[in-house]
């Protein structure tokens, strides 16, 4: 008796639920774009606003926007410091701390974050700024609209005539 498998020649069918999506099913980023949809040229409404964004690495760059403006919402603190290098770039920093929660709480906290800052940073950033996003309490569970209402009004307070004059805007709130 051989130990071999009877395989029969006819292939069988095809799985109607195949593993890999086609490519026409994802159709919210065009195949081969080497841009996440995060940086270059963002549209909002008929404005087009030519945007790069550029992550805050190393904690002198953190230190940096410390000793600049700060702006304190219920939901969120910014911090903005001009940087004297002509780029046109916008820098984001995003922190929280151990006070707002564990590790999934500030995770969730950054993240929204991330997506307010690249949704309104090409809107109100300035070329040339380092923009520090700090999580606060409420970041992470607050409703959506009140999160985007607290940074668009923070990054409006950062450059309002009041704040240049100052030198340090230190709104609280």
């Amino acid at each position: 008796m051989s130990r071999e498998t009877h395989i029969p020649a006819k292939p069988t069918e095809a799985c109607p639920y195949p593993r890999v999506p086609q490519p026409h099913v994802n159709q919210e980023r065009p195949q081969g774009s080497g841009k996440s949809p995060g940086q270059g040229s963002q549209t909002f409404g008929n404005e087009l606003k030519s945007v790069i964004l550029r992550r805050l690495q190393k904690r002198a760059e953190f230190l940096r926007a410390a000793k600049g403006d700060t702006v304190r919402r219920k939901l969120v603190v910014v911090q903005s410091c001009k940087r004297h290098d002509e780029s046109p770039e916008v820098g984001e920093g995003f922190t929280s701390t151990r006070k707002i929660g564990g590790a999934v709480v500030r995770n969730r906290a950054r993240r929204r974050l991330r997506v307010a800052s690249r949704q309104l940073l090409p809107l109100h950033g300035r070329p040339g700024h380092d923009y520090v996003f700090i999580a606060r309490a409420g970041t992470a569970v607050a409703p959506w609209e009140s999160l985007l209402d607290d940074v668009e009004t923070a990054l409006i307070r950062l450059h309002s005539n009041k704040t240049e004059n100052k030198g340090r805007a230190s709104n609280r709130h």
